[in-house]
């Protein structure tokens, strides 16, 4: 796998995490008791996007290692999964 493949799966994986992790750790304005006037009770109460973005970096590039590890260093691939999963 190219550098540039590999950049490409990081990207679409990263986006993918980004939107799995975003509602961990959020606190609504409902749960923190202070709903600013004119907005909904549901919207989130203070910046929490920088930790998301962190969180997600971190997720994804052990993801990626890991898919790296299967495929390029084991030798794993998609003919495999036939082998791997047993025959119930």
């Amino acid at each position: 796998m190219t550098w540039i493949s590999l950049a490409a799966v990081f990207f679409i994986a990263w986006w993918l995490m980004l939107f799995v992790s975003l509602p961990f750790g959020l606190r609504t304005q409902d749960d923190e008791g202070d709903v600013v006037l004119g907005t909904e009770s549901s919207a989130p109460r203070g910046p929490h996007m920088l930790r998301a973005m962190i969180r997600t970096t971190v997720l994804t590039v052990l993801l990626i290692g890991a898919y790296y590890a299967l495929t390029a260093v084991m030798g794993f691939g998609f003919e495999d999964i036939p082998r791997v999963v047993p025959d119930f």
